[in-house]
């Protein structure tokens, strides 16, 4: 047996130098530092490039801002990071395009209709003034739209919440597959032609006369497919596994839908039927051919010609005036708050009603 000791063998002879798994990352101001100076460069080449709208350095500074982003992040974190910040960064860019014409809207349209909006607007009708002259209210046009829009979800909720039902729990076949056919036409109707068919039919064939009743069945037409659509999604999230247990105790299935199926998606009906409330709000068309629109208060929605905020802001609009101009935004305003109180309003409801998961 030989006394020779092997010396021992040195790391950097045999095995390699061992890798960190910690990647280079850049700090987390890094996206709000990049977009501050892509907004300072996108100005300056906007500036010096003599380019008069702003839309067009938002565009040069969205630009460099994703460039920026992808060549500073491929050098200090590598690719694969890189693309997950082009994306991300993509998505903020187009979050930011969508928005940006939002806010501009309403920040105009507060900046202009605050200047005739106060207590004797909303508590007033034009009555005989001329839409030429300052002065006169809204009054009239806002007890309108409440009756016309309330009578349209009186209407179109309930037909389109059974039409729902049945498409999900019971429709089978043909007459299922119509339903559903029509449904899907009745989606794309524009809303002159529903207020055509009410036109015809009401008007001119069974002979009553224009009305806010009769706006409120054109608007009812526009409704109806929205809601079918919404309410058939919601049913459709609704796990099987609760109907089967409910029909396992020997619950009947009307009861089973009545009380498992609809208190479970209450919340995106009631968001659906607001929704579909929004959509019909601004309607002008079907109120022009058959409310047309009256200068003093109407409160019986069933006879004679009737007000809608709409349609208020479109004949204020068209009479051209300076006071004209004011009234017209100061209704539009109003209408907007109107949408929006409805939404917090289903909002409400919906979390109110929603089925409670703690124990």
């Amino acid at each position: 047996m030989s006394n020779t000791v092997t010396p021992p063998r040195r790391v950097s002879d045999s095995a390699p130098l061992p890798v960190s798994l910690k990647q280079p990352r850049l700090p987390r101001w890094a996206p709000a530092g990049l977009a501050a100076a892509a907004v300072a460069v996108g100005c300056g080449i906007g500036l010096a490039a003599g380019l008069e709208s702003r839309i067009q350095w938002g565009l040069i500074a969205a630009l460099l801002f994703i460039l920026g982003t992808f060549v500073i992040a491929t050098a200090v974190e590598g690719a694969r990071q890189a693309k997950d910040r082009l994306a991300t960064s993509l998505v903020w860019i187009c979050f930011l395009l969508a928005v940006v014409p939002l806010a501009s809207l309403i920040w105009e349209t507060v900046v202009r209709g605050v200047k005739v909006l106060d207590g004797y607007f909303l508590s007033h009708s034009m009555g005989t003034l001329p839409d030429a002259l300052p002065g006169g209210g809204i009054y009239h046009a806002i007890i309108g739209t409440l009756q016309q829009v309330g009578l349209a979800a009186l209407i179109a909720a309930p037909i389109g919440l059974l039409t729902a039902i049945y498409l999900v729990e019971y429709g089978r076949g043909k007459l299922a597959k119509a339903v559903t056919f029509f449904v899907d036409v009745m989606t794309g109707i524009p809303s002159i032609v529903a207020g055509l068919f009410i036109l015809s039919v009401w008007i001119l064939i069974l002979g009553f006369g224009p009305s806010g009743f009769a706006g409120a069945m054109a608007l009812a037409i526009l409704m109806m497919p929205v809601v079918v659509r919404s309410t058939e999604e919601m049913l459709k999230l609704v796990p099987n596994e609760l109907r089967e247990a409910s029909l396992a105790l020997g619950v009947p299935k009307w009861r089973t839908i009545l009380k498992v199926v609809l208190p479970t998606s209450i919340g995106g009906i009631t968001t659906g039927v607001m929704l579909a409330v929004a959509r019909i709000t601004g309607e002008t068309a079907p109120v022009l051919l058959l409310v047309w629109g009256a200068k003093t208060i109407n409160n019986n929605p069933f006879e004679g010609a009737q007000q809608s905020l709409p349609l208020y802001v479109f004949q204020q609009w068209q009479q051209g005036s300076d006071a004209s101009y004011d009234r017209a935004w100061a209704a539009a305003l109003v209408l907007i708050a109107f949408v929006m109180i409805l939404n917090l309003v289903a909002r409400g409801i919906a979390r109110w009603k929603a089925p409670k998961t703690g124990r």
